[in-house]
């Protein structure tokens, strides 16, 4: 079955016109034209669309579900194509739960400054890749290396790891933890996305683990005291959580963030994003 952009615009097109006259003049062709291309239509669906009288032209109940698929369809295509003819007038850097931490904003600012030809979208995508195999983004900030051998990726800075714990949990009144601290604990991690594994910690000390797949859903379960979580010290500065508090785990390893991109096909300001990063990280 061969459904095209132009039959849907016809189909939605007499629906908000009224008539396939004023359709025909919206859409710049002959009323004859907007017949054949709703018939063509009805004839690869099956089904009959509009129910037209002497006075009225009106969808049947299939009508009205199709011209609903059919708004999403076109919006979707129009977006496709804003994408595709953007070009460098338009960068979207994507992430999972955090951006660059504490940087996201002067980032951002200084974006601006310094390059004001090119919009910036900060685009949340909770993906191994950020939205970048997805098509979402240009550019992804993601803290593992990407497994995907049509991505390359640089590092831009570390981060320390931080123990998110429930602000009654008695850890919670030191100034830091360790992670044999952690060690009896339940952890809840995001294998998808997540920078903490029980592989952190030695075989014989691992903590038990719950999943999730959201931040905020970590959270939430965090601050009820039944599991603690260690993350990317971004996460911390990111999202602040009544009943959350996070306290740096001094013998873990920092974390590595980096900017991935597509290996053939990068965006024209990539070095110039790299390079602010990581002059932000490196307190430049």
């Amino acid at each position: 079955m061969d459904i095209e952009l132009r039959q849907l615009r016809c189909l939605v097109a007499i629906v908000d016109e009224g008539t396939f006259t004023d359709a025909a003049h919206a859409l710049g062709v002959s009323q004859a034209a907007v017949s054949r291309t709703l018939a063509s239509l009805e004839r690869a669906l099956g089904v009959r669309l509009l129910r037209r009288t002497s006075r009225e032209v009106a969808p049947t109940a299939s009508g009205l579900r199709v011209v609903a698929h059919a708004r999403r369809v076109l919006a979707e295509a129009d977006d496709l194509v804003r994408t595709a003819t953007a070009g460098p007038t338009r960068l979207r850097i994507g992430y999972a739960w955090a951006a660059l931490g504490r940087h996201t904003l002067p980032f951002q600012r200084r974006w601006g400054e310094l390059r004001p030809e090119t919009e910036l979208q900060l685009v949340r995508v909770n993906s191994p890749t950020a939205g970048l195999l997805e098509g979402m983004c240009e550019l992804a900030v993601v803290r593992r290396a990407p497994e995907d051998r049509r991505l390359d990726s640089a590092i831009v800075g570390l981060e320390r790891r931080m123990c998110a714990l429930a602000a009654d949990d008695p850890l919670a009144r030191r100034r830091s933890v360790r992670l044999a601290d952690l060690g009896g604990r339940t952890l809840l991690v995001d294998r998808r996305t997540g920078t903490t594994t029980p592989e952190l910690w030695p075989p014989h000390a691992r903590p038990a683990t719950r999943e999730t797949h959201d931040v905020d859903d970590w959270l939430t379960v965090i601050a009820t005291g039944r599991c603690v979580g260690v993350t990317a010290e971004s996460t911390a500065n990111q999202y602040r959580r009544p009943g959350v508090v996070y306290r740096p785990v001094r013998d873990a390893e920092p974390v590595a963030v980096r900017l991935a991109w597509w290996r053939d096909d990068p965006h024209p300001a990539t070095q110039a994003v790299l390079e602010l990063a990581t002059s932000l990280y490196r307190g430049q």
